[in-house]
């Protein structure tokens, strides 16, 4: 059970990864603007928010990763930067789109459970 939910904590750190890659390096390009439906212009005015957006999700990838790395001692650390995973999942869904509930939120929540089942 501990492997499931070292595995889906550190799934939930790579999309956050990828999150900042495509909210600072490609919110301009033509795959950034196809994720997030934006026209040229829309992402040039916008592009420093989505950079500072960016930045969040790399820090709530580290604070996944440091959880992993402190192996048994980092279950309340997991616990904490996946509250906060959910938290901005279900906000995004109320306000940007469902599909942030599914994207961000699920794997997030999935993973707290196994982190708690798992100790």
């Amino acid at each position: 059970m501990k492997i499931a939910a070292d595995v889906l904590v550190a799934l939930v750190a790579l999309l956050h990864l990828w999150f900042l890659v495509l909210e600072m390096f490609l919110w301009d390009k033509p795959l950034g603007l196809k994720t997030f439906h934006q026209t040229p212009e829309t992402a040039a005015t916008s592009k420093v928010l989505a950079a500072n957006q960016g930045l969040y999700n790399g820090f709530l990838a580290a604070g996944l990763l440091w959880g992993l790395w402190l192996g048994a001692g980092g279950t309340a650390v997991k616990l904490f930067f996946l509250g906060f995973v959910v938290v901005a999942g279900v906000y995004g869904a109320a306000t940007v789109g469902k599909k942030i509930l599914f994207v961000q939120a699920l794997p997030a929540a999935l993973a707290m459970a196994l982190v708690l089942a798992s100790t």
